[in-house]
């Protein structure tokens, strides 16, 4: 259990910040760029939850739960986690593997898609389509991040999957589909008269 007795350390104060493993890294260091990201889509999906209801609403808990493991598997840069003293917290296959599990029942319920869809439509929706956006730029900042240095493989696919979940999910809360705003291509050019 984490236990924080105080809010400061002023051990960041020079613009650096400690890793999981210890080691210190710059504040604009990709793999706190990445965690940092993460850690945003995770209050947009606290938002998100104000509208959220039922299932809805207990999907994205476990959603924000397995951020905060992301969270914590991005900030521990260790690359031999088997001869760890404490083996590190690690997005599993089974994470994804749930998603798209998820992402399927959903999809079998929407009413099918013709258009591209703007963001938007509901409040529910409109939170989750943020937090979409936030999750592909968490995404591409971890793979910015693998292309310098390793990660856990399974911690780009869960945020790779995650912005199709969240996707689908702001489809669901556009009552299936049905309520969807739809991209209507040129639609405010002028029409020279």
């Amino acid at each position: 259990m984490v236990v924080l007795n105080k809010l400061y350390t002023r051990t960041g104060d020079k613009g650096e910040t400690g890793l999981v493993d210890g080691s210190r890294r710059a504040k604009h260091d990709l793999r706190v760029e990445a965690y940092g990201t993460v850690d945003e889509l995770n209050a947009v999906l606290g938002l998100a939850r104000i509208d959220a209801q039922g299932e809805t609403d207990k999907a994205l808990e476990r959603v924000q739960n397995d951020l905060f493991d992301l969270g914590s598997d991005l900030a521990n840069p260790a690359t031999n986690d088997a001869e760890a003293e404490y083996p590190p917290l690690r997005i599993v296959a089974e994470q994804v593997t749930r998603l798209e599990r998820e992402i399927d029942a959903m999809t079998a319920e929407l009413e099918p898609l013709r258009s591209f869809i703007l963001p938007g439509g509901s409040a529910l929706a409109a939170h989750l389509h943020m937090g979409r956006t936030v999750a592909r730029r968490a995404e591409r900042i971890a793979v910015a991040t693998a292309a310098q240095e390793p990660v856990n493989a399974e911690a780009v696919k869960y945020l790779n999957r995650l912005s199709d979940w969240l996707f689908a999910a702001a489809r669901m809360a556009n009552d299936g589909g049905r309520a969807d705003v739809l991209w209507v291509p040129g639609a405010n050019r002028e029409s020279g008269t």
